[in-house]
């Protein structure tokens, strides 16, 4: 907690202070369990879409279950300027058979699970379609894991917010704009978030400290950091009560 003093939601609710938390995420690949976390958690969810690219991240790969323990399903990308390209211009390379890959491998691995009937025609048809940028692949699959877990939390853009500036100045900007009281931001940004900037607009500023829970794998011992398609193909309509599982609230 940053900040002075500390206004819970019932606190803010007997003053009269609607509470609003925000969390800015960029998107990726087939997100892993903590990203729809903080996603159940907010009141609005920010989708950072026009930031750099950045190789060798989550942005356009994602992990899930085999035998040896876990391997990636990368999409592989054209990078003209490392320095300069956003998620917005990066377009996927289709030169490769990505597609067939991805897809084998999912059902090769998960073909046993007991949800496996009710999520693989999804995959079919997302590995069966045509993908031109990084982005639409990656809000598809956004979307579809939001519904199944049936997280209502309203998701918005932040190339479609009028807010510029330097990394920490835009966030508390977008969290100005969004009417935010609360910003919820992942650990990893302790190395470039100023908190007494946020403190000083009134913006109470939370870490996300996500307790990853265990459920059932198809394989023996349990890997985590994976996708969320690994909980769904395992749990099916109990997976959201295992994304909850923390210690964090």
């Amino acid at each position: 907690m940053v900040g002075a003093i500390y206004l819970d939601e019932r606190t803010l609710g007997i003053l009269g202070v609607k509470s609003m938390r925000v969390t800015i995420l960029q998107p990726s690949y087939l997100p892993w369990l903590g990203f729809f976390e903080q996603m159940y958690r907010s009141d609005q969810f920010v989708l950072y879409d026009d930031v750099q690219f950045t190789r060798r991240d989550w942005r356009n790969r994602n992990r899930i279950r085999v035998l040896e323990g876990s391997v990636w399903l990368t999409v592989p990308v054209i990078q003209k300027n490392k320095f300069e390209q956003s998620l917005l211009e990066t377009k996927i390379d289709n030169s490769t058979s990505w597609k067939r890959k991805h897809l084998e491998t999912i059902r090769c691995h998960y073909s046993k699970t007991p949800f496996f009937d009710l999520y693989f025609p999804w995959c079919e048809k997302v590995f069966n379609s045509e993908w031109d940028f990084l982005l639409d692949l990656s809000m598809e699959t956004i979307q579809y894991l939001k519904e199944q877990l049936k997280i209502n939390t309203p998701l918005l853009r932040s190339s479609e917010l009028d807010e510029s500036g330097n990394k920490n100045d835009r966030l508390i900007s977008i969290c100005k704009q969004l009417g935010a009281t609360q910003y919820l931001s992942g650990e990893s940004a302790k190395n470039y978030i100023s908190e007494k900037d946020f403190s000083d607009q009134g913006i109470e500023l939370e870490y996300q400290k996500y307790q990853h829970p265990e459920y059932p794998q198809r394989y023996e011992g349990f890997v985590p950091f994976l996708s969320t398609i690994d909980l769904l193909f395992n749990c099916g309509d109990k997976s959201m009560e295992f994304l909850k599982q923390t210690d964090c609230v």
